[in-house]
């Protein structure tokens, strides 16, 4: 089997990855959130965190470098309009990517604690607003960059 395949099952392997990951963090978090359930929460935040740093992660750095090997396989231009639109979404969704995890650490603190006292820090909430207003635009970038990557409407060379 050509290497190209290989290469673009990877890419696609990891594109499914990071939005399946990212959707279902969403989710979860947002319904643990929603039930007020102190023990639930805490549970969630523990494993959102944990998810982002087994799938999340690795899966950033393996679309990052199958993306480049594929753009060398192809012959695409690192300074075409196609790759530009595609770096700048990648950038955008870093940027909100990064201090997602950072608040997600704090959740899961405020959350720890709340097991102690029973009572969940009002911050959490306001954390919990700030948390989805980084996660929607950075998941509405993704489905962009999907659409970039499977019609190519800018110039690729």
């Amino acid at each position: 089997m050509d290497n190209y395949f290989v290469l673009k099952m990877i890419h696609v392997l990891g594109a499914v990855v990071i939005t399946g990951t990212g959707a279902g963090i969403a989710f979860f978090m947002f319904m643990a959130h929603r039930s007020a359930n102190i023990n639930a929460i805490a549970v969630t935040a523990r494993h959102v965190v944990l998810a982002d740093w087994i799938f999340t992660a690795p899966a950033v750095l393996v679309q990052f470098l199958s993306g480049l090997y594929l753009m060398m396989k192809l012959g695409y231009s690192f300074t075409s309009s196609w790759f530009l639109a595609v770096l700048a979404l990648f950038v955008f969704i870093g940027l909100c990517w990064i201090p997602v995890v950072v608040i997600q650490y704090k959740l899961k603190a405020l959350a720890e604690d709340a097991l102690q006292s029973g009572v969940l820090d009002p911050s959490f909430h306001r954390l919990m607003r700030l948390w989805t207003a980084l996660g929607v635009p950075a998941f509405l970038a993704v489905l962009i960059v999907f659409w970039l990557m499977i019609f190519k409407p800018l110039s690729v060379v």
